[in-house]
């Protein structure tokens, strides 16, 4: 499969690149942190968020609704899932990465999809990247031995546990595994067994692209 620079107009339908916003706080932070072998996520990391451009970025992106500012990092080369949220990711790389993603439109019924249809991108440190909610993506995959890094913003409270009690009615119910997160699991993966492994297709790796 071949990747594309986040910046070729294929992306478009995916999301876009973010401007006017100084993130250079937010990168310098995430510097610091030494990234782990496995990966790692924090929703919201009250470091990231005691900065200026947290509350900037809240009140006109997210329209002065409630946002989180947290961050993912650590080593993954394969695809092993796909989730998406009610409302828009934006990514800020602290190094260079690849995403794959896809469009919810081409979810099948029972909420299957073809890994076929995903497409890969290479992001670069230094750039903000929004994902539309309509953009299929899970954790990226690192293209240097180091390991990746981005701080990522999302809706507030996005991806905390789901409040006791709740029972999934319909067939997309049974992918919320967290608040605002619906995920399809891919069979050779390695994700909760309980996820649902709805995707059909190679489970592509760093090793199947042409960067």
């Amino acid at each position: 499969m071949k990747v594309y620079d986040v910046r070729d107009s294929r992306f478009t339908v995916y999301g876009r690149i973010i401007e006017g916003y100084d993130f250079s706080g937010v990168i310098a932070l995430m510097k610091k942190k030494p990234i782990p072998g496995p990966v790692e996520y924090v929703a919201s990391a009250p470091e990231l968020e005691a900065l200026p451009v947290f509350k900037e970025f809240e009140n006109r992106f997210y329209g002065q609704l409630g946002a989180e500012l947290g961050y993912c990092m650590g080593h993954n080369d394969s695809l092993n899932g796909l989730e998406y949220h009610r409302g828009s990711e934006i990514n800020i790389a602290a190094t260079d990465y690849i995403v794959m993603v896809g469009k919810l439109q081409d979810l099948e019924p029972g909420m299957r999809y073809d890994t076929r249809k995903v497409e890969a991108f290479y992001v670069k440190e230094g750039m903000a990247v929004e994902f539309y909610a309509t953009t299929l993506h899970y954790c990226a995959c690192h293209v240097q031995e180091g390991g990746y890094a981005h701080a990522t913003f999302l809706p507030k409270e996005t991806n905390l546990p789901l409040d006791p009690g709740f029972v999934p009615v319909t067939e997309e119910d049974r992918l919320l595994t967290a608040k605002n997160k619906w995920l399809i699991a891919h069979p050779e993966g390695g994700e909760d067994p309980e996820v649902p492994a709805l995707l059909y297709g190679p489970n592509w790796t760093v090793a199947d692209l042409e960067i």
